[in-house]
């Protein structure tokens, strides 16, 4: 994964609307409808905002008859916390070693 790649799924969840849309995503698949009348957002907002969500690739449609329904892209999520994760180790072992500097002197 990439900046290029991090940098709009990061602009995508930086909108807390977006946000509550993919936290309740994450309870299971829903139509825009369904979310509209979960969140205080009209259904068209919510229509925008998953169209922002799949361009980065966290959420995709599912036809369900003739109703579309919207889940999270599990894998997206998992390399963006890998991507974070790993700046955090490398983080931490600069601490670390900062930490043993100090305590040496």
């Amino acid at each position: 994964m990439t900046t290029e790649t991090l940098v709009p799924v990061f602009a995508a969840l930086g909108d807390a609307t977006r946000w509550s849309i993919l936290a309740a995503l994450g309870e299971g698949e829903a139509s825009a409808s369904a979310l509209a009348g979960r969140l205080p957002v009209t259904r068209q907002a919510i229509a925008k905002h998953l169209a922002m969500l799949q361009e980065v690739g966290l959420v995709e449609p599912v036809r369900v008859g003739r109703e579309v329904r919207y889940r999270v892209l599990g894998a997206q999520l998992t390399e963006t916390a890998k991507r974070l994760d790993s700046i955090g180790v490398e983080w931490d072992r600069r601490l670390t070693a900062i930490k043993q500097i100090a305590e040496g002197l």
